[in-house]
């Protein structure tokens, strides 16, 4: 509800609206102040009842934070460098490429025929069957074969006239964006074996920074493309007709032009990709042991033989949320601006 709806209302609908946002704000935040509270605790100040005011209900202590930087906990620091430097590189490459592909989407017009992408299946399924069963290539090497065969394939049959519906611009995004409703647990186990078959052939990719990074910047493609798309249909085309008028080729238009005018939108979704990948926590347990451990994993595995140990649990939580909160607080006013602008069409 608007400002403007706001101020139609009686005072005692305004009151209410008031304490409706008044109780959700609690609700939000109470989870986050409990964290911080069990965080300063100590052990017997845990399991001996809730607390909730510290100086007055308990004594608060910085031991959960010492274990922690004294690597009893684990190795937060090496988890802790993991997860920035991960988290960083993928939300980088995925807007990066994602910014490309939402910006050819609008304003470009794509023709996929339903027939090519049939096409491509039967060659890709047709090819690995030939290749593995019939020629004794392995796995991966079949794979690779049948893959770039299968998609040459389906650019020449796009070119034919094919019988059957016509894909556009709008057909493909939703392919993109339908790409996030696959449960993660089968794209994780699948992405699980794919990586073990090209280990065999020498590229170590589970437990290592190109494979993690890899899994993130596809799973977090199709947010980026979603999200960019509304903010290109924001920028007025005007501006690059202009520049087209004087024979500037697309790519200078792109990068001189778009990405200069969109760099709020660009900022709130590296942000928000940032966000899905420093908190992701099933594909780092598939694809890594001990190397390449993320925070996600480290705060999950606080507890021992005696259960949960929420005091470490809170401590580590708490150190791996800083980060993001003081990005986002750096970072809040060009967000808010990229997310309106994105609202706006």
């Amino acid at each position: 509800m608007s400002g403007q709806g706001l101020t139609g209302l009686s005072p005692w609908s305004r009151r209410l609206v008031a304490l409706g946002v008044l109780l959700w704000c609690l609700i939000t935040v109470f989870p986050l102040y409990w964290v911080v509270v069990t965080a300063f605790k100590t052990p017997p100040g845990v399991v001996g009842g809730p607390t909730y005011l510290p100086f007055i209900d308990f004594t608060p202590t910085l031991q959960p934070f010492i274990d922690l930087y004294q690597g009893i906990r684990g190795e937060f620091f090496r988890t802790f460098l993991n997860s920035t430097i991960v988290g960083l590189s993928a939300a980088a490459i995925a807007t990066a490429i994602g910014a490309m592909a939402a910006y050819a989407l609008v304003r470009f017009e794509f023709k996929v025929r339903l027939g090519a992408g049939l096409v491509f299946f039967l060659f890709a399924l047709g090819g690995y069957l030939l290749f593995n069963a019939t020629f004794g290539f392995t796995r991966p090497q079949a794979l690779l074969l049948a893959f770039p065969i299968a998609l040459l394939a389906a650019v020449v049959a796009n070119r034919l006239p094919l019988p059957g519906p016509i894909l556009g611009n709008e057909d493909i995004l939703f392919w993109f964006v339908s790409q996030r409703m696959f449960p993660p647990i089968v794209t994780a186990f699948a992405l699980y074996l794919l990586y073990s078959e090209i280990g065999r052939l020498g590229f170590q990719l589970i437990d290592s920074f190109v494979g993690l990074t890899l899994c993130y910047v596809a799973f977090s493609l199709p947010i980026v493309v979603w999200l960019m798309r509304d903010f290109f249909e924001a920028i007025p085309i005007e501006v690059e007709e202009a520049a087209m008028v004087d024979n500037v080729p697309s790519w200078r238009i792109f990068i001189g032009i778009v990405v200069p005018m969109s760099m709020n939108g660009l900022l709130a979704t590296f942000m928000i990709t940032l966000a899905f990948v420093w908190n992701e926590f099933l594909f780092a347990l598939f694809l890594t042991n001990s190397r390449w451990q993320t925070l996600p994993i480290l705060v999950a595995g606080q507890n021992s033989q005696r259960g949960d140990e929420w005091w470490a649990i809170s401590a580590a939580a708490l150190v791996a949320i800083v980060p993001m909160m003081i990005m986002a607080g750096l970072l809040s006013r060009m967000m808010r601006s990229g997310l309106l602008l994105g609202a706006i069409k």
